[in-house]
């Protein structure tokens, strides 16, 4: 069984990385996968660290959706040369034992090229705090590759497709 969960981590209603979110989606159909799509736009969720967040009926309910999920692609907005803080809330909030050895990638949307190394810290504490595998094949889009909200350069396509079946298949 191929199931895939694509966790679309930005809240803004014109995202780019949801809009990537989707498309690896559609791309994990045609290759006869399972996605699942997971939108932190469609959920409030506590802030993790406020009074009562780690125990609340919400994140409860989060970590049992997500948790027969070992494939994971999160799907990012870089800022400030760092991944979105709703991503990182939701990893704080769920990211216990259900994410342990998971295999997990990054799609990941920016302005520009000069952030591309960005999501490493954030792949470090996946790996550390929570021993999941990291597939090394990110994919990068920035505003070039855009016209309006529409993805318009093929070798994001490319990318992503080679991010899901690296994803399935493991190293070569």
């Amino acid at each position: 069984m191929n199931k895939i969960l694509i966790i679309g981590t930005s809240l803004d209603p014109e995202s780019k990385s949801q809009l990537l979110a989707r498309e690896a989606v559609k791309i994990a159909r045609d290759l006869g996968l399972e996605p699942e799509l997971l939108d932190l736009r469609d959920l409030t969720l506590p802030s993790a660290g406020e009074a009562g967040s780690f125990d609340d009926g919400r994140v409860e309910e989060l970590k049992h959706r997500v948790s027969s999920f070992r494939k994971i692609i999160l799907c990012v907005p870089i800022y400030n040369y760092d991944v979105s803080a709703s991503a990182k809330n939701f990893i704080e909030l769920v990211g216990d034992s259900w994410l342990e050895n998971a295999t997990v990638g990054f799609i990941c949307a920016a302005s520009g090229q000069s952030s591309y190394m960005s999501v490493m810290s954030f792949a470090n504490s996946l790996v550390l705090d929570f021993r999941c595998w990291i597939v090394p094949r990110f994919v990068y889009a920035v505003k070039k590759d855009w016209e309006g909200s529409v993805l318009k350069e093929p070798k994001v396509v490319e990318r992503i497709r080679g991010l899901l079946e690296s994803l399935v298949s493991g190293p070569k």
